[in-house]
């Protein structure tokens, strides 16, 4: 058992913190107050073939697993970047998995180097107003017009669809009430997000405001029957294999963030004098910053023995779930307590802490809650009843 990483997985953590020190604390801050994207960052993430770093290399990519992925993500993260930089390119790191799993090798060939290289932006279409997390329950139809389909419907909380050209889109293509299983009836095109038949409205929200999040109207978009991805039908089978890549990623970014905020507030403690001395010196600043030390590194070791599982090819659902709830935890903890560490000046933009405990809100929330995640491990570990 080794818990060091090796020194081609050292090289890439230099490589892209690296990068992401040509972005400091001020590019985050003016990204985040005008609601600017990070067109700078993500064109030198590009430049770097980082977009790829998990696919296949037959496309363009650099055929890396989950762990070097997730390596990278907690980097930009933690370099301050936050969710406001993880969120910029997250998707093109494991959004096309299924894809690269059940597409066919002419879909493989069209759509994924695009993708890679930059030129095509996606962005993932699947919750949606009156399903939540009961994915099952979609409503958006896509119905069979000739040689193709037509989609009708609403999706929300679509990050990116601002400047997408591309959509990974799961709709149902059999009713509800005309299928076996529930999770049956769901099938997953990749297509064109055509204007001319979508309506994008950005939703105005708590924080990253530099990474836009939308509702989407679809109003008979056509998709050929050629970006039908796998089979009619079996969708959700499909979209699952990009769940647990989704969430450790997403450990790796709230471990990242929250250790961003540690430093932060660790510095600021060395730093603050009040009645003669730095409030560093005084245990009641100390305990809290050291606890908050453990649950990241907690929360670290779970999120990486995920991904190792994944790359392994052996079960890892219970191990990317709990660690998805135990960073977004733990990294909440550490912004919390970066606010509270700088005091008054913790509720000003110009500490940055704010924006910290803005954006950990996200891995709490999406794109899965953490209480269905605790359902989910109730059943499936511990073998008590389904509740839901």
């Amino acid at each position: 058992m080794d818990f060091q990483l090796t020194q081609d997985q050292l090289a890439i953590r230099t490589a892209v913190t690296k990068l992401c020190a040509n972005f400091d604390a001020n590019y985050w801050l003016h990204c985040d107050n005008d609601g600017r994207f990070p067109d700078e960052f993500v064109a030198d993430v590009v430049a770097g073939g980082w977009l790829g770093i998990a696919m296949p290399e037959a496309y363009g990519g650099s055929g890396l697993g989950i762990v070097e992925s997730s390596i990278m993500m907690q980097a930009i993260a933690e370099s301050g970047a936050g969710m406001s930089g993880a969120s910029a390119v997250h998707l093109n790191v494991f959004g096309l998995n299924p894809v690269v799993i059940f597409g066919t090798e002419e879909q493989k060939q069209r759509m994924l180097p695009p993708l890679i290289r930059g030129e095509d932006k996606s962005c993932f279409g699947v919750t949606e107003p009156n399903a939540g997390l009961d994915t099952t329950s979609l409503e958006t139809r896509a119905e069979r017009v000739g040689d193709g389909y037509r989609v009708f419907g609403q999706k929300h909380w679509t990050s990116m669809a601002q400047r997408a050209n591309k959509v990974l889109l799961l709709v149902r293509t059999t009713p509800k009430d005309q299928v076996k299983r529930k999770t049956d009836g769901l099938s997953l095109f990749y297509t064109d997000l055509d204007r001319r038949y979508t309506e994008v409205r950005e939703i105005p929200k708590m924080g990253r405001k530099a990474v836009d999040s939308n509702a989407v109207f679809y109003d008979g978009l056509p998709v050929p029957m050629e970006n039908l991805i796998g089979e009619e039908g079996k969708g959700f089978h499909y979209i699952l294999h990009g769940l647990n890549p989704e969430r450790i990623l997403l450990a790796a970014e709230a471990v990242g963030l929250g250790r961003c905020a540690l430093a932060r507030a660790t510095n600021y403690a060395r730093e603050r004098v009040v009645f003669g001395r730095p409030i560093g010196q005084n245990q009641g600043i100390q305990h809290p910053l050291a606890k908050c030390w453990v649950e990241l590194e907690a929360a670290d070791l779970l999120t990486f023995k995920a991904a190792a599982l994944y790359d392994a090819g052996q079960e890892c659902g219970a191990f990317a779930n709990a660690a998805k709830y135990l960073a977004a935890e733990a990294g909440f903890h550490a912004c919390e307590t970066a606010v509270l560490t700088h005091g008054g000046m913790g509720y000003a933009k110009e500490y940055h802490v704010e924006r910290y405990f803005r954006e950990m809100m996200i891995p709490r929330i999406a794109p899965v809650s953490r209480e269905l995640i605790l359902s989910y491990l109730a059943e499936r570990v511990l073998g008590l009843p389904k509740s839901y």
